[in-house]
């Protein structure tokens, strides 16, 4: 079992940043694949970016890349989405989910999930 805990959004203005935490519960954390999602109002969930269990390999999507950087440190059981150059559109419910399949965007293969931060981006 896994328990997730996401911390660190808030009310930014449009070019700024935001680094996400998501703090997991559980001695077995450092085996799970983790992803960072996210949900607009009136919009569906969507992928934003993966970090493999080992932190060797990372995944973005489009809308992001080059802006975000995801990153993991086992000692404090925590990964990381440092949110660069932030834009109106960013504004959401930004959810940390963890699995130990090999999944990427797929939000469906993900059986942990967490409460969720928001983050909110002003023009």
């Amino acid at each position: 079992q896994v328990q997730l805990v996401e911390s660190g959004g808030g009310l930014v203005q449009a070019g700024g940043s935001l680094r996400l935490s998501c703090a997991a519960s559980g001695r077995t954390f450092s085996a799970y694949h983790v992803a960072w999602f996210r949900q607009a109002p009136g919009k569906e969930r969507e992928f934003v970016s993966f970090i493999t269990w080992s932190g060797g390999y990372t995944y973005y999507a489009d809308s992001v890349k080059g802006r975000f950087t995801i990153s993991r440190d086992s000692a404090k059981n925590t990964v990381y989405l440092q949110m660069n150059s932030l834009k109106p559109e960013d504004t959401a419910v930004y959810t940390c989910a963890a699995d130990r399949t090999y999944s990427t965007s797929r939000i469906h293969d993900y059986d942990y999930w967490g409460q969720g931060t928001q983050v909110t981006v002003s023009s």
